[in-house]
């Protein structure tokens, strides 16, 4: 017997003969939160700067416009969407627009100049938006291999805190939470963005949906 197998197995001996008292897990979390909208959305915001993210607001009517000047700003002419994304809010846009496909291999996506999705849900106290492989927000590959993600949310999907955000989301689904552009920091404690996703969030907050 090597001893690997003996010490794993004086583990097992010590698990078998241990008491298994009944463990009572507490759910006292602050539930049914609710901030009045401008006040979520100053929340909101300041959690997103505070992330380094770039934040503009719109109204649904203005989503086109105001993503043709976001795209525009960023120099982008090579933009990836989901399949199921609104195909009008892109139409303001005079750039090439690529609708991602399940079958396309993810390193394919780096060649984009940015991509563009809906969300499911974000959180205002921690500034995290969640995206859950919806059809208007594509695969996970889609929104973390290009160096740019523009997100659509919706401020009536925004919920105060994070208990409210879990409460309303389908267990079962594709999960990515994203508070602010990708970033660590090296062995000299110095902030890298973009090594594990886009190196440039920015996030179009719809006032009025």
């Amino acid at each position: 017997m090597t001893a690997r197998e003996t010490v794993l197995g004086r583990v097992r001996d010590a698990l078998a003969l241990a008491p298994r008292p009944p463990v009572t897990v507490e759910r006292d979390y602050r539930r049914d939160r609710a901030l009045p909208d401008d006040e979520r959305l100053a929340l909101f915001t300041d959690r997103l700067l505070d992330y380094k993210a770039r934040v503009r607001t719109c109204t649904t009517g203005e989503t086109a416009a105001t993503l043709a000047d976001v795209l525009d700003g960023l120099g982008a002419r090579r933009v990836g969407r989901p399949a199921g994304l609104d195909r009008t809010w892109l139409d303001g846009w005079d750039g090439t627009v690529e609708e991602d496909r399940a079958d396309a291999p993810a390193p394919g996506l780096d060649g984009l100049d940015a991509v563009v999705t809906a969300s499911a849900a974000s959180c205002a106290e921690t500034g995290t938006i969640v995206l859950d492989g919806s059809a208007d927000q594509g695969r996970r590959a889609l929104s973390l291999v290009p160096d740019v993600h523009v997100c659509v949310v919706d401020l009536s999907s925004v919920t105060v805190g994070v208990p409210e955000l879990l409460a309303g989301l389908v267990p079962d689904r594709p999960t990515t939470l994203i508070s602010g552009p990708s970033a660590t920091s090296d062995i000299e404690l110095e902030r890298v963005e973009g090594v594990h996703g886009p190196r440039t969030l920015v996030v179009i907050v719809r006032t009025d949906a």
